[in-house]
């Protein structure tokens, strides 16, 4: 008796509920998945309306089971696509358990859609070597992640902070039981990082060894990764092997060229948010915007615009010199990527071109400033304008502006 009280339990055993916010952005992606359901999609295209969360196993099983509530044949299939080689507990019970639930419903679909787990002694299992990478933060920073089975590394995660100027900045091996994995990721939010990409793995392995090349010194973690080589290769591919990004984007047609507009939207993404200026960098242009408001010359609304238009210019290239284009053009490019394997293909085509312009050796100065570093110079000086605001309500200055705004710097 005590047993079977004891396999009631477990067997009742239910995720934690999701938080109102949580709950919102479900219901959110479930509804932009029913809109598409009712015409004729690419799988691919409904892949992008919902977003697993690699590290919040619960959340899936939550996904899992919302997608499993609408009895259509496009169901199985987009199952299959985001969890098909999962091998945890809490999804594949749940992938399981929603896969039943569509068959007694009349929804068919084969009964080899999710792929056999492959079993030999010794061997990793399908799916259990995954790879993940961070957004760019810091000056070109970012984090890798590479999960494995512990007979392959010795751990079961490889994680490395790399700089695109510097190489490996650290690099360790680790033995994470499930709670231990939780409060690492629990970190990375806390330090803001809480989006994170699939590349195809050796993407992430041509990450490591860019940073390999730079030949950083003891303590860097670089004697660490180099020692594992030759192992990451045989299981997650070489870096040869890695997508061209600019074969692998969706490149901007020539009528598309005005896709440099949407940077003042990408200025405000979450993605672009270590690309703005500190407070130290901004806070001298934001004075010469004051100086400018309040000059006690008598000059148009028109003139000050003019004059504000060149200051922001001007802090443009203070703070992204001309030398440093190449490397934020790279950024760029790569966080194109990024928008691109995240389903965001308009976002990626604007960032693709912004890029571009960058790149561009024949790029003149009658083109002005580059548009998503302009937009993010006049996104900080908004900041650090309403930052600075006295307590008491002022009136707005003319030349304070959102990056979304028409004009310069309004408010």
């Amino acid at each position: 008796m005590a047993r079977q009280k004891k396999a009631k339990a477990r067997g009742a055993a239910e995720p934690p509920p999701l938080s109102p916010e949580a709950r919102a952005r479900l219901e959110s992606q479930m509804a932009r998945v029913v809109g598409f359901l009712s015409t004729e999609v690419e799988p691919g295209v409904l892949e992008a309306q919902v977003s697993p969360d690699p590290q919040d196993p619960d959340w899936d099983a939550y996904l899992i089971e919302a997608l499993g509530a609408l009895s259509h044949p496009a169901i199985p299939p987009l199952l299959a696509a985001l969890f098909g080689d999962v091998r945890d507990k809490i999804r594949r019970k749940a992938l399981n358990k929603t896969l039943h639930r569509l068959k007694t419903r009349g929804v068919a679909f084969s009964d080899g859609l999710l792929p056999k787990e492959e079993v030999s002694f010794g061997a990793p299992r399908r799916g259990a070597a995954k790879v993940l990478v961070s957004p760019i933060f810091g000056v070109g920073e970012s984090y890798v992640i590479l999960e494995g089975p512990p007979e392959l590394l010795g751990g079961n995660f490889l994680i490395a902070r790399v700089s695109d100027q510097e190489g490996f900045r650290e690099c360790v091996l680790l033995s994470l039981k499930r709670q231990q994995q939780a409060e690492i990721w629990d970190r990375f939010r806390e330090q803001g990082l809480d989006q994170w990409f699939s590349p195809p793995p050796a993407y992430a392995v041509r990450l490591l060894e860019d940073a390999y090349a730079h030949k950083a010194g003891p303590g860097s973690g670089a004697a660490q990764y180099g020692a594992l080589r030759e192992k990451i290769f045989r299981q997650w591919g070489p870096a040869s092997a890695a997508p061209d990004l600019e074969q692998e984007l969706p490149a901007p047609s020539p009528g598309e060229m005005p896709l440099l507009e949407r940077c003042r939207e990408l200025a405000l993404d979450p993605l672009f948010i270590s690309f703005l200026p500190g407070p130290e960098e901004i806070a001298p242009w934001l004075a010469k915007l004051k100086e400018v408001d309040d000059s006690p010359l008598v000059l148009s609304e028109q003139q000050k615009q003019v004059r504000a238009d060149g200051v922001v210019d001007e802090a443009t290239r203070a703070i992204y010199p001309l030398e440093t284009r190449a490397d934020w053009g790279r950024r760029l490019l790569t966080t194109a990527y990024y928008l691109h394997l995240s389903g965001r293909e308009e976002g990626a085509r604007a960032a693709r071109a912004v890029a571009a312009d960058l790149a561009d050796p024949n790029r003149s100065a009658l083109y002005g400033e580059n548009a998503l570093l302009k937009s993010l110079v006049q996104y900080a000086l908004r900041l650090a304008y309403e930052m600075q605001s006295p307590r008491e309500p002022a009136a707005p200055s003319g030349l304070i502006a959102s990056p979304g705004e028409a004009g310069f710097i309004r408010r």
